[in-house]
């Protein structure tokens, strides 16, 4: 312990030096960035066993973040030691915590436990004709969102960091606008999701002003171990899984770009295994530059699930399989998608919700998840806005008037209630350099039926 203290002293007192010595040259578009963090953290005492609260403990936290960018191109590290502090014999022994280091302890291989030492790596920012991520995801998107639609994989932090991959290319780049790629990877140490969806503007060489702009696009997602984070019962319970792949195509055209309003129209239609099929027309945008609003009118075939890898999908993925295992019943029915929303004071204050569900009644006996209304909702107060505090707030909630034991019968009810709900928070307050957070995650764990709490708690010093 006392040569990994003595480590990280050293590189954080050379990174110091070099920001420092960057900063004084102008002549290069460098910025630098440290923060050296101490904290506690909730974390599993045995990363093998169960994720609930007798497996929980607190840890204190040291942690080196570096900061780099150069032009469109940035890294950030996080190299985090977690430890306790405990009397022995000859005095205080200091315990580390084995599964930040020893794959066998973390039950991982090496790629998982060590690609997360990087918090990210980019190129650009999405919609460029470049983009290029590396790290944690919160949006990850291809197309419109009916196949994969904002997928998280930052679900379960703090005790465990997934390193995930995004590529897009618009042929813009190269001044050829008839074609484009965009790809992701949730995990590119296990390339379980992974996800392309190739498109081309066939009139982009045109001067119809509308058209020019028209993309096409074919969407192809895939995951190769479906019951990854299952438990062992419920593992044995369905047996061998199968790679689950959905396949679809789309169209997206901006329809007006104005300071009063923005509008872009788009359509879908997927394929899921054993004969589903879903399909969607909708428009979204903003009003006077502030308000953001979406809507979807969704034609579904029986038992389709809509947006199939979506913000949460890592904790309910191995309910999704297990609906799809089921033969398709029922007939076509309709669906629907709104979503409001604000952005103010150039992006200071966002926020933005979105509900969907099925026009029908839900059934009166427990159904699959997607009988049942979803919703989703994020809120950001960034930095500067009120003193020091900024905020990030996450709500998604499954099952909306579903009947027990998942639900309560009554939407309102359960739409207030914790069961099935995802929520996630973090608070900063920053006086100076130095930094405050506070970060909270709850989620239902529906193979338990527990609650599983984590948090952290960390003070910062940025440079």
């Amino acid at each position: 312990m006392r040569r990994i203290v003595i480590f990280i002293f050293i590189i954080s007192c050379t990174f110091i030096h070099f920001g420092a010595t960057e900063e004084n040259n102008n002549q290069n578009p460098f910025g630098f960035k440290f923060e050296l963090g101490l904290g506690t953290e909730t974390l599993p005492i045995d990363p093998k066993a169960p994720l609930e609260s007798t497996n929980l403990a607190t840890y204190q936290k040291l942690s080196l973040k570096p900061d780099i960018s150069f032009g469109k191109i940035g890294v950030g590290l996080d190299v985090t030691v977690h430890f306790n502090i405990k009397p022995g014999q000859d005095g205080s022994d200091i315990e580390v915590y084995e599964p930040d280091w020893i794959p066998e302890k973390a039950d991982k291989t090496f790629l998982e436990l060590y690609l997360p030492k990087f918090a990210y790596i980019r190129y650009g920012q999405k919609g460029d004709a470049l983009f290029a991520k590396f790290g944690s995801f919160d949006d990850g998107t291809l197309g419109n969102g009916f196949i994969m639609g904002n997928y998280s994989n930052t679900r379960f932090l703090p005790e465990t960091r997934i390193f995930g991959g995004a590529l897009d290319i618009d042929g813009q780049f190269f001044n050829f606008p008839y074609l484009g790629i965009e790809t992701f990877v949730g995990n590119l140490a296990k390339f379980d999701v992974v996800g392309s969806r190739l498109y081309v503007r066939p009139f982009a060489g045109t001067e119809y002003p509308l058209l020019k702009h028209l993309q096409v696009g074919a969407t192809v997602a895939s995951d190769t171990d479906p019951l990854r984070y299952a438990s062992e019962a419920f593992k044995s319970a369905i047996g061998t899984a199968d790679t689950v792949t959905i396949a679809g195509l789309d169209t997206k055209l901006p329809v007006l770009n104005t300071p009063v309003v923005s509008m872009a129209a788009f359509s879908d239609l997927a394929f899921e295994p054993k004969g589903r099929w879903g399909s969607m027309a909708g428009v979204g945008g903003k009003l006077i530059n502030m308000v953001l609003y979406g809507a979807q009118l969704r034609l579904l075939g029986p038992d389709f699930i809509p947006t199939y890898f979506d913000g949460s999908y890592d904790l309910f993925r191995h309910l999704k399989y297990a609906a799809l295992q089921e033969d398709a019943a029922g007939s076509i029915y309709a669906g629907w998608l709104a979503s409001i929303g604000f952005s103010l004071l150039s992006d200071a204050i966002i926020f933005q919700t979105s509900l969907d569900g099925p026009f029908k009644a839900p059934p009166s006996e427990l159904g699959s998840i997607n009988d049942y209304p979803h919703l989703r909702g994020v809120f950001t107060i960034a930095e500067g806005l009120l003193a020091g505090f900024s905020f990030d707030a996450l709500y998604e909630k499954y099952y909306l008037g579903a009947p027990s034991p998942v639900g309560s019968g009554n939407f309102w009810k359960d739409l207030v209630s914790q069961e099935n709900a995802v929520i996630g928070a973090k608070f900063n307050y920053r006086t100076g350099p130095a930094i405050i957070s506070l970060l909270y995650n709850l989620r239902y764990d529906p193979q338990s039926g527990d609650y599983v709490v984590t948090s952290s708690l960390m003070s910062a010093i940025q440079f």
